[in-house]
């Protein structure tokens, strides 16, 4: 009865109608925001939080978690039409979405990801609702030692991603943890491999590597094939609807989803990221074919999308329950709440309840404005495709430097994206995949800060990861995953000599 009297009052704040004007207009432009290659929801709720000053609480942090989710819905349609993702988190879906779109499925691909979104978001919201106390009670048990083993089995998993050889997807992820090491030493305040340049003491930037890697990679790829000849299809409604067997597919991909992404939402620094490359890596291990995956695996965009959406939701427990920001965005929004005089906190769901359950509802509220703004457009995004590669293509490099810098205002990110997108193409043309990369890159410097403070609590002691029963779980789990993939390599291998071998025979 507590539970139906708290979402009873969080529908009185949430349906208010300057609250639900609110929400829309936070929604749409974090659809926008993420369509829109390299601008992001930090710059977006960035711009926003002094427009907050003079709004009531509630209403402020509903209208920006609403350009955050939504931007977790905006950010899948240029990953699946143009292979630039808007958001990291939405980098993963490149791999498959976009040659989804090649071979004339771009309506299925965005009509999946809108369902799957919609389903990641809601079962994060009933998470959310039912479990708070627990959820953020797991996130408390989480120390240095359990985030580095996390992040361990997380770049492992990483290196299965790639569609050949998961000796250059560790190698790819290992390049990316050095790029991550590029800038300034959290501890130590040293420059590393800025090689005395300015820009680079903040690292490489994160939109720049994506959009490089992804993007304008691509584009260059595309300019020396045979694909600008391309004849557009025609774009009907049952040309979008996908068809039995691809929503079938779908299901269990979705729950996995967004069970894993409702967990590590709420882990403190996780975000959605993390929780859409790991669904995917897991997606293609319980794959009957896992070399699909990267060919158009409708699972393979399904279950990402789940799980970053669902981790969107949940990100909010550590934040508002915990005080603790899991990413970058979630700070900006712990600001705004601590300039109306609220402190995040374990006290903040019963001093603030209206606040509290007025943003849970919200969350229903917002996701289904999403749907409902998302569903008709569809068949407009999927248009962009008709228009000439001639054309698209400089405007795709516009949008591309455009996006790039406006994060900083600073010409030498264009130049980074450049030379980022001739190392990608470079790259493209070895078969060495790059998400694994982006994944190093994000995971790399966390990796080594939670790793240096388990180091420093246990002083010098490295069995602080086995002493400890998560963190001896998770390694364990990552060594099961490194004799699977070389159990794996050696079976394929032996098969594909046991078929060359009958091949010469029948020669």
């Amino acid at each position: 009865m507590d539970l139906l009297g708290n979402l009873w009052l969080g529908l009185q704040v949430a349906a208010a109608p300057a609250t639900l004007a609110y929400c829309f207009f936070g929604v749409l432009l974090g659809t926008v925001v993420g369509v829109l290659p390299g601008i992001g929801a930090l710059a977006a709720i960035s711009l926003l939080l002094p427009l907050t000053y003079h709004m009531p609480p509630a209403a402020a942090i509903i209208m920006l978690a609403g350009v955050y989710y939504g931007a977790q819905y905006g950010g899948s349609t240029a990953s699946i039409l143009l292979n630039l993702p808007g958001t990291p988190s939405s980098a993963v879906t490149c791999l498959d979405g976009y040659p989804m779109a090649k071979q004339g499925k771009a309506g299925v691909a965005l009509f999946v990801t809108t369902i799957a979104s919609l389903a990641g978001a809601m079962s994060g919201l009933i998470l959310l609702v039912l479990f708070s106390p627990a959820i953020a009670g797991i996130g408390l048990k989480f120390g240095p030692a359990e985030f580095f083993s996390m992040m361990v089995l997380g770049l492992v998993a990483a290196s299965s991603m790639t569609s050949g050889s998961p000796a250059k997807g560790l190698c790819m992820v290992v390049f990316g943890i050095l790029l991550g090491m590029v800038g300034t030493d959290v501890n130590s305040g040293v420059a590393r491999f800025s090689f005395d340049v300015p820009e680079l003491m903040d690292g490489i930037s994160l939109v720049a590597l994506a959009m490089g890697l992804f993007g304008v990679a691509e584009v260059v790829r595309c300019i020396n094939s045979d694909e600008t000849s391309r004849k557009p299809e025609k774009i009907t409604l049952r040309s979008m609807v996908p068809s039995s067997s691809e929503f079938r597919a779908t299901v269990k991909p979705m729950v996995r989803g967004s069970a894993l992404g409702s967990v590590l939402g709420a882990l403190p620094g996780v975000g959605p990221s993390i929780a859409a490359f790991m669904s995917y890596a897991i997606e293609k291990k319980v794959s009957k074919d896992p070399s699909r995956f990267g060919h158009g695996a409708i699972e393979g965009i399904s279950a990402p999308e789940s799980a970053n959406n669902a981790s969107a939701q949940t990100a909010f427990v550590p934040s508002l329950s915990l005080g603790i920001p899991g990413d970058a965005v979630m700070a900006v929004m712990m600001g705004a709440l601590i300039i109306h005089g609220i402190q995040p906190g374990p006290m903040l769901i019963t001093e603030q309840p209206e606040l509290f359950w007025g943003l849970v509802v919200s969350f229903a509220i917002g996701n289904i404005m999403l749907v409902v703004l998302n569903l008709p457009t569809i068949g407009l995004w999927v248009a962009l495709l008709r228009i000439p590669f001639a054309w698209m293509y400089p405007a795709i490099l516009v949008f591309v430097a455009l996006g790039v810098y406006s994060v900083n205002n600073n010409p030498f990110d264009i130049y980074s994206v450049a030379v980022l997108g001739i190392m990608g193409y470079a790259l493209m043309v070895l078969r060495f995949e790059p998400a694994p990369l982006l994944l190093g890159y994000i995971l790399g410097p966390m990796l080594e800060e939670h790793l240096r403070r388990a180091m420093l609590l246990s002083r010098g002691d490295p069995l602080i990861f086995l002493s400890r029963p998560i963190s001896a779980g998770l390694l364990a789990c990552t060594a099961a995953l490194l004799v699977w993939a070389a159990w794996s390599t050696v079976r394929r291998t032996a098969r594909a000599n046991a078929q060359l071998k009958v091949a010469r025979q029948s020669a």
